[in-house]
């Protein structure tokens, strides 16, 4: 029997790209949709390209997607393996290739890492830490486990891996407000997370933080030879990291409530 494929991705209000999305995972038997009451037409159009959707309010990545593979795992006939891409990337035609040839070849292993190529401002990132950033995206049901730390999530094998050319295309952002907007959002996940492990923050700790952030994205991964789009995000970085501690320290309200 032929080694059966699921292609999986978590959304929400997604409508931008997953037509894309969906389209490079259509070689895969089916392709499972887990939303998180989208208030666009990102379910519609996942219905119209065949996949199914499943419903579930957002508690984070960690139990979006222990949500899923207990589906993933659930299903018969029973899968092999698994494509998980989020809902701004696709494969390059290249790399959706090399998949199907690593699925028909099953060499027994675990998973296999691929580089991501994101587009930042009005570039390819090629530095600044953004590429090859090599993701398991394609793994076994059993042979990965989800790693969460604040508000970004990463799969780790359970056993040998292998790599494979090609690129998943990302746009993560459509504009510097959406950018600025995720930026806020990861950095008040970030506080709670240092707060659940009672770790400090404060200004001076948000200071240094992000000065070092600035310093490893622009010149120890080389942002600088990504010209202004590595400047800009380098900054981003060091507003990421400085918010972070800020907020880790800080009062959670301002003020009286009324």
């Amino acid at each position: 029997m032929a080694p059966r494929t699921v292609g999986l991705i978590l959304t929400y209000n997604g409508e931008r790209l997953l037509g894309r999305c969906l389209q490079s995972l259509r070689f895969c038997d089916e392709i499972l949709v887990v939303d998180s009451l989208s208030a666009d037409a990102t379910a519609g159009i996942a219905k119209a390209a065949g996949a199914k959707v499943l419903v579930r309010r957002w508690e984070g990545p960690g139990p979006q997607f222990r949500f899923a593979m207990e589906h993933i795992r659930a299903m018969r006939p029973a899968v092999d393996w698994v494509v998980s891409l989020d809902q701004d990337e696709w494969l390059s035609d290249e790399l959706a290739a090399n998949i199907r040839a690593a699925i028909a070849a099953d060499g027994g292993h675990a998973g296999f890492w691929m580089p991501r190529s994101s587009f930042y401002f009005n570039r390819f990132m090629r530095h600044s830490g953004w590429y090859p950033d090599l993701l398991l995206r394609l793994f076994r049901p059993d042979g990965m486990e989800v790693h969460v730390s604040g508000a970004h999530y990463s799969f780790h094998p359970l056993g040998p891996t292998g790599r494979l050319a090609g690129d998943i295309v990302h746009y993560p952002y459509r504009n510097f407000r959406e950018h600025l907007d995720k930026v806020n959002s990861y950095a008040q996940q970030g506080a709670d997370d240092l707060r659940a492990k009672g770790r400090r923050g404060g200004v001076l700790p948000g200071l240094l933080h992000g000065g070092a952030r600035f310093a490893k994205l622009y010149l120890l991964k080389l942002g600088f030879l990504d010209g202004r789009a590595g400047f800009i995000n380098a900054a981003h970085g060091a507003f990421y990291a400085f918010l972070k501690y800020v907020r880790a320290d800080g009062p959670e309200s301002w003020g009286p409530e009324k």
